[in-house]
């Protein structure tokens, strides 16, 4: 496992009065809406990204922009590709669904642990710079039946950071923030929209062609859905 890269350095630039927060940043609507959320929180955020081999590493490149964009500190954590397999997002031998919407079984896009291992990171970077948030823009409602976007989850997973960290143990455990929880995609838009998210610049697609979105796999399917919805455009 190597070394984040940094697009902006942490120490040099984080010095806003606001309290520090980190937030899990793939550079899609649902997280760069969650970022915007953080900051009209009121907190000074640190957006941390992961580049595990996915297909759809576009979202990097839409995070890098966003994260310019705003002057905030960036990191990106390179992640051996061998930890995620089995699924379509990082095999290129397994096909992304497409037109697949609507499925109850768990689909091949779901990432063996992903959510856990991205957060453990979360944790250690916010309990280390003495960040009071860690934002996630996990969603329980319009979702493809993850199980590690579930309410259950987090609230396991929050009170295992109670009892295994240092600041959980002296009574100040981080807090983990779920503010896209209970929001349907159009509500996601909406609240979008209302913080100023910049929609065009963000990436959603699991199987992007030459960098842009296939149209047909069912993140691209839930992000026009929400955005016809609200009735708010994309650009």
């Amino acid at each position: 496992m190597s070394s984040p890269s940094k697009s902006n350095s942490v120490r040099t630039k984080s010095h806003s009065k606001n309290p520090k927060a980190v937030v899990l940043f793939s550079g899609g609507l649902d997280s760069t809406t969650c970022l915007y959320q953080a900051i009209q929180d009121g907190y000074s955020p640190i957006a941390l990204s992961f580049d595990y081999n996915q297909k759809h590493k576009q979202e990097l490149k839409s995070a890098k922009k966003i994260a310019k964009l705003l002057d905030m500190p960036h990191l990106i954590q390179k992640l051996n590709p061998e930890f995620f397999q089995g699924s379509s997002l990082t095999e290129r031998k397994i096909k992304v669904p497409k037109n697949s919407l609507g499925h109850s079984e768990i689909p091949n896009t779901y990432v063996p642990g992903r959510n856990i291992l991205f957060l453990s990171f979360g944790v250690s970077l916010a309990e280390g710079i003495g960040a009071q948030r860690l934002y996630i823009g996990v969603n329980a409602l319009d979702y493809s039946g993850y199980p590690d976007c579930r309410p259950e989850f987090i609230k396991a997973y929050s009170d295992a950071i109670r009892l295994g960290t240092k600041t959980g143990s002296e009574g100040h455990p981080l807090e983990i923030c779920t503010p896209l929880q209970f929001l349907d995609k159009k509500e996601i838009v909406l609240l979008g929209s209302k913080l100023g998210v910049p929609f065009s610049m963000t990436h959603s697609c699991y199987d992007p062609v030459g960098g842009k979105p296939c149209g047909k796999c069912d993140s691209c399917l839930l992000r026009k859905k929400g955005f016809q919805e609200a009735g708010v455009p994309e650009k």
